[in-house]
């Protein structure tokens, strides 16, 4: 059997992009970033944590074969993809994009103009070659309700977007100060800190900061005393 392991992963580590338009953090390689002893964690593969300035934003651009959730914090997102999907993506909405056998999209940054703060992952999925496809859902009232609520998943769970990954569950919470939520164990469970502070057990994760939990039981997260909003990958 292999031994649980817990690493922290700090938010001056991660690789970084500044385009102007763009200021981008990268948990895992990306783009002109690389090191091949940070390619992704489990079946995640991208964690982008960026900030997109007014009349800034992503032009047409084409991917395959990859589940593509999108989590916006702060301002708008507006979409539009080759499906002929187009809309915009707001603070508690969850959004799921499947590249499938390939798709091309922009995400521009919505007026009226403001920063938009997003967090985008990407998910290796469990089948190549479908058919592309967008959806998104409102979650508000479930986070405001408190815990762990599911936002994508590939195992049904009720209320959030489907991924094409039967192995990954992703989790959000927006945590009050000393609110505690159970982050589940897994394989590979990533505990992403988007705003705020948490303390994962005895480890304070600040915000940018990442846990990667290998093999581990349940462990309790607590909101610092900003509170935290905390967005958890489960993966078989």
């Amino acid at each position: 059997m292999t031994a649980p392991t817990v690493t922290v992963r700090q938010p001056h580590e991660r690789f970084h992009t500044d385009l102007g338009w763009l200021d981008s953090w990268h948990s895992f390689s990306f783009g002109r970033h690389y090191d091949p002893n940070e390619t992704g964690f489990g079946l995640l593969v991208v964690n982008n944590d960026d900030l997109v300035a007014p009349g800034g934003g992503f032009s047409p651009h084409s991917h395959r074969d990859m589940e593509i959730v999108t989590w916006v914090l702060d301002g708008e997102l507006a979409h539009a993809d080759s499906t002929g999907t187009d809309g915009v993506i707001r603070p508690g909405l969850a959004q799921r994009m499947s590249a499938g056998r390939g798709i091309t999209h922009s995400e521009m940054n919505a007026p009226p103009a403001g920063p938009v703060h997003l967090v985008q992952m990407w998910v290796q999925p469990d089948t190549t070659g479908i058919d592309p496809g967008y959806e998104q859902c409102d979650i508000s009232d479930a986070l405001a309700a408190g815990g762990l609520v599911p936002v994508a998943s590939g195992q049904g769970h009720e209320g959030a977007v489907h991924i094409h990954q039967r192995d990954a569950v992703l989790w959000a919470a927006r945590l009050a100060d000393g609110a505690t939520v159970e982050v589940p164990g897994g394989g590979h469970v990533h505990v992403f800190v988007a705003r705020g502070e948490a303390d994962l057990g005895e480890r304070r994760l600040v915000r940018g900061a990442a846990a990667r939990l290998t093999d581990t039981g349940p462990v309790e997260l607590t909101g610092g005393p900003e509170g935290a909003e905390v967005l958890v990958w489960q993966m078989a």
